[in-house]
């Protein structure tokens, strides 16, 4: 099945790869041999590190900020 590359580099699953992962919201995206291999990642893991920086006192905006920083350099 092909999918296209918008030209804000975006992809749209089809609904029947979708379908076969229910209830995932991040996928871990790898380059393997010149192949973009997709991986589902178990959502209570990423639950997990946010919570982790919420009770440092990290907030989404400075995960945002912080990425803005290293994107300019």
């Amino acid at each position: 099945m092909r999918v296209k590359l918008t030209s804000k580099n975006q992809l749209t699953l089809p609904q029947e790869v979708v379908a076969a992962f229910p209830g995932t919201e991040y996928f871990d995206l790898s380059n393997e041999d010149g192949r973009i291999v997709l991986a589902p990642v178990d959502s209570t893991e990423i639950n997990e590190i946010w919570k982790g920086l919420a009770d440092r006192g990290v907030t989404e905006a400075d995960v945002a900020d912080a990425v803005q920083w290293f994107r300019r350099r």
